[in-house]
């Protein structure tokens, strides 16, 4: 007698997606499992194909040998069922989901050490700082181990025991009988919550927990060269772990806050250099604020509007140690909006001599009437 089709006995489409051939498996395997139809063989033996056909179709390496070669593809064979359940060992496959729908799970708790959990600061520093770097302490929320007990829960003079329910495992186990033989399974103590520990007389500062939160001052080493983004690790400095595991770390996230004469592109500086267009045209020695200090430079004769100007080395270190960057100088030419008589005088001299026309508003006509003499006649 051939076998049916895998997908049919699930009643997928040949594309369907992992959630989808779960979904429908365990809505079959609800309907024919043998605890909810006792009289019903038929039922065992549905239930046995629906377990097969999802252990098979719920593997990617077996459903795309099933999907090319079908029932006598390598290893597309789904379980075996005869004698019980003795050959399955520890790993049961598919029927794993199934069983905890109706024998309420592994009931498996970690009761070994456990790493404490990471936490997450943000600071903010000025352009300076991140220029230069700095050492700063800062006041951290977190979970530590109780001073009062030690972390052991107990409270002082005491110390907590093995617990009577469970034995000092954590687990307690129930067995059933089954249509397929008798079924042990292993639950989290709920007396001591899987711990193996029982605490008769907690401490009164964690209230037995071993563990309590309090801000701490962490002394914080902030290198040249950090920008906005860049994020820092201090291994054990995170919360406390559990059961004697190590702590977790400390991450301190940077935010660099604007400047009121710098931006800052990479490691490179600009600013905005205002000079009177009469120091543009002859030139001058001015003094340029910088990261390291106000130092003098010499602006060329002729200097233009948005001419740009470089200082080698006057920006920010590389984080990596590789150099500086640069300082970028934008010059802004500032042209005076109240002139004295004598000054307009002088400018217009100035004009004739250049070959330049002075002609006042009131002597010409303005923008706007040429304009309109232009495009109306």
């Amino acid at each position: 007698m051939s076998k049916r089709d895998y997908y049919d006995i699930l009643g997928v489409s040949r594309n369907a997606t992992t959630e989808e051939i779960k979904k429908a498996y365990r809505k079959l395997a609800r309907q024919y499992h043998p605890d909810a139809n006792p009289s019903d063989k038929n039922s065992e033996a549905k239930f046995k194909e629906v377990a097969e056909a999802y252990e098979v179709l719920s593997d990617p390496e077996k459903r795309s040998n099933y999907d090319q070669f079908g029932h006598d593809a390598p290893n597309a064979r789904g379980f075996d069922f005869g004698g019980g359940f003795g050959g399955f060992g520890a790993d049961m496959g598919g029927l794993g989901d199934i069983f905890d729908m109706f024998f309420g799970g592994s009931g498996r708790t970690r009761t070994g050490p456990q790493r404490g959990a990471d936490l997450r600061t943000d600071i903010d520093i000025t352009l300076e700082e991140s220029a230069f770097g700095l050492e700063k302490d800062i006041k951290v929320p977190r979970i530590e181990t109780c001073d009062s007990c030690k972390g052991s829960g107990a409270a002082p003079g005491t110390s907590a025991k093995s617990c009577p329910a469970c034995g000092g495992s954590g687990q307690t186990q129930t067995s059933q009988n089954t249509p397929f033989g008798r079924i042990v399974q292993s639950h989290t103590c709920s007396r001591c919550r899987g711990t193996g520990r029982f605490i008769e007389k907690p401490c009164s500062i964690c209230q037995g927990s071993g563990r309590v939160r309090r801000s701490r001052n962490i002394h914080v080493k902030i290198p040249a060269g950090v920008d906005t983004g860049t994020r820092l690790r201090i291994n054990g400095e995170g919360e406390v772990g559990l059961r004697s595991g190590p702590p977790g770390d400390l991450y301190v996230y940077i935010n660099v806050l604007s400047h009121e004469l710098f931006t800052r592109e990479g490691n490179n500086i600009n600013c905005e250099l205002p000079i009177s267009f009469i120091q543009a045209a002859l030139g001058d020695e001015v003094d340029v604020p910088t990261l390291y200090g106000t130092m003098k430079f010499k602006i060329p004769e002729g200097t233009q509007p948005g001419a740009e100007f470089r200082l080698r080395g006057k920006g920010i270190p590389d984080l990596n140690g590789y150099g500086k960057g640069d300082q970028y100088i934008k010059v802004k030419i500032v042209i005076p909006t109240r002139l004295n008589e004598r000054q307009k005088q002088l400018l217009n001299e100035f004009a004739q001599i250049s070959g330049e026309s002075t002609v006042s508003a009131a002597e010409n006509k303005g923008f706007f009437d040429k304009v309109k003499d232009v495009f109306m006649g």
